[in-house]
């Protein structure tokens, strides 16, 4: 009779896909630029400096040290940016061609305002069970956006 046996390191590996499996992935973190900050290739100011991010940009982070964030944009492109940079009220960015923002969290509610793609709306709450999220518009005028519509929620 023959009998197969599992080399040890096959055993671990398994057993380690297997535990990572268990544990879900952890929650996107998207945070929103406080000031305009330059955008880096790599976590120092010496780096190359690729781009300018304005106040108010949500930012996806991809990994957190303890002076810098590497992210990602709503265009998927990856830079570092100064943690300190970071911090500013929670907003997110119309990805719809045209996103209508709503007086209730309701298709058939009240048209509020219309916000085009690119625009940035300050976060007002919490999403509601069924996909809805409380914004307001920097000229005041507040209500909620379907989130399949936004980036960085």
């Amino acid at each position: 009779m023959l009998t197969l046996r599992r080399p040890r390191a096959a055993l671990l590996l398994t057993g380690g896909l297997l535990l990572a499996l268990a544990h879900p992935a952890s929650a996107l973190e998207y945070r929103s630029t406080g000031r305009a900050a330059l955008l880096y290739d790599a976590p120092s100011t010496a780096a190359g400096k690729l781009a300018v991010a304005g106040s108010g940009l949500p930012l996806e982070v991809v990994v957190d040290t303890e002076a810098w964030a590497k992210v990602r944009d709503y265009t998927g492109r990856l830079a570092w940016i100064e943690k300190s940079a970071l911090g500013g009220p929670r907003s997110v960015m119309v990805k719809a061609d045209t996103s209508t923002i709503r007086q209730q969290p309701r298709a058939d509610a009240d048209v509020v305002f219309r916000a085009a793609r690119g625009v940035l709306l300050d976060v007002t709450g919490k999403p509601d069970a069924y996909g809805w999220l409380p914004v307001k518009h920097a000229d005041g005028l507040a209500g909620w956006v379907p989130m399949r519509e936004v980036w960085g929620q």
